[in-house]
């Protein structure tokens, strides 16, 4: 039994909280809903983004503890395996990229994979294209089959929603979808410039590889879908309500990759 006075106890019921507790419990209660509507993966750092955004005066260390107490927590992802990563270069096109992730205007380089999602009807097969410039998804395709199609399609949404003006590198792996004759003829029709990793070395696209690891990490693996339908339904909305509109990138300054673009456009426009 603790050694305190009933009058004592009483008194501390019946006393108010005091201004930063106060301040504590409304804020942890922003931090609550900002972590809710990321999916629940936002660490403590894209949350004091968040909070700055609505206009909240705070710092990271502050909402690192307020979110601490209540064991809000970032998703965290893979570690890179320890190794040499090499591989032979690409017979049909070289490595334009050579892993430098960087593009200093939008539609200059596109980059394009390959990942499956698992349903109970069997795999969904999902391709994107990503712009280097803002990380934004620009054109993505999912089919119950793994053929060049599959890509292509995503490629031709990509074209037919930039429209660029001049010629972009399109950069893949060595995968059987990206060496055919209709991917190479596809790219040759559209003002395209083929780039390709090294064989085996997934690093070289790694920011295909990270889009499709977050996915994974943010939505799929918390689900399970009955059918394609369910899982098409679900991607379509992580990438075009979630990841292009609302989710912050460290690539782009905490800013979404629409939003990137949209800051970019005004920038543009104010220097004519």
């Amino acid at each position: 039994m603790l050694t305190v006075h009933f009058s004592g106890f009483y008194a501390w019921l019946k006393s108010p909280l005091s201004n930063r507790a106060r301040e504590d419990t409304r804020q942890t209660a922003l931090i609550r809903q900002a972590w809710a509507d990321s999916g629940k993966f936002y660490g403590y750092r894209k949350l004091h983004d968040d909070l700055r955004d609505q206009g909240e005066v705070c710092s990271q260390n502050r909402v690192a503890r307020l979110a601490g107490l209540t064991g809000i927590a970032a998703q965290i992802g893979y570690r890179r395996r320890p190794g040499r990563y090499g591989g032979k270069p690409a017979v049909v096109a070289e490595n334009k990229l050579e892993q430098k992730f960087g593009a200093a205007l939008p539609d200059q380089i596109w980059v394009t994979d390959i990942t499956y999602i698992k349903t109970h009807e069997g795999w969904l097969y999902l391709s994107v294209a990503i712009d280097l410039f803002s990380r934004r998804v620009v054109g993505w395709s999912m089919q119950p089959r793994m053929t060049t199609d599959l890509p292509l399609q995503a490629l031709l949404m990509a074209v037919w929603r930039r429209k660029p003006r001049n010629k972009v590198i399109v950069h893949s792996d060595q995968g059987s979808q990206f060496t055919s004759r209709e991917w190479q003829s596809f790219l040759r029709q559209h003002n395209l410039n083929a780039s390709m990793n090294r064989r085996g070395n997934c690093y070289d696209n790694a920011v295909a590889e990270s889009f499709f690891q977050l996915l994974k990490r943010e939505r799929v693996r918390r689900k399970t879908y009955a059918t394609r339908d369910a899982a098409r339904r679900d991607v379509f909305d992580y990438i075009e309500m979630f990841y292009n509109a609302k989710r912050k990138h460290t690539n782009n300054g905490m800013l979404s990759p629409a939003d990137f673009e949209r800051r970019q456009l005004k920038i543009d426009q104010a220097s004519v």
